[in-house]
């Protein structure tokens, strides 16, 4: 169960931040659209744990509260991925100007 739950993460993690990377470059410097989806998906993991408290029932190998978990975990990171992405892109820009 703890298994399918860290792959599940790392899954969730690799999609999210390819999904911010590419709106990260598709759109202005000044917009914070790069950041949408992770934020999308922590909401979504508080419902699968706010969910996982009135149901016990397993998808893929991994409860819902571990789907949850592993949806927070993603968002965490690909959030933290993206600020480093787009603060060395601003980086850049203060340098050259």
């Amino acid at each position: 169960m703890a298994q399918a739950v860290m792959l599940v993460g790392v899954i969730i993690t690799i999609a999210l931040v390819v999904i911010n990377l590419v709106l990260l470059r598709a759109t202005a410097k000044e917009k914070f659209v790069g950041y949408f989806p992770s934020l999308v998906a922590f909401i979504v993991g508080l419902l699968f744990l706010l969910v996982a408290t009135y149901i016990n029932e397993s998808f893929l190998g991994a409860p819902v509260g571990g789907w949850g978990i592993a949806t927070l975990f993603a968002s965490a990171v690909s959030f933290i991925i993206t600020a480093l992405v787009d603060t060395y892109r601003h980086h850049g820009d203060a340098k050259s100007a």
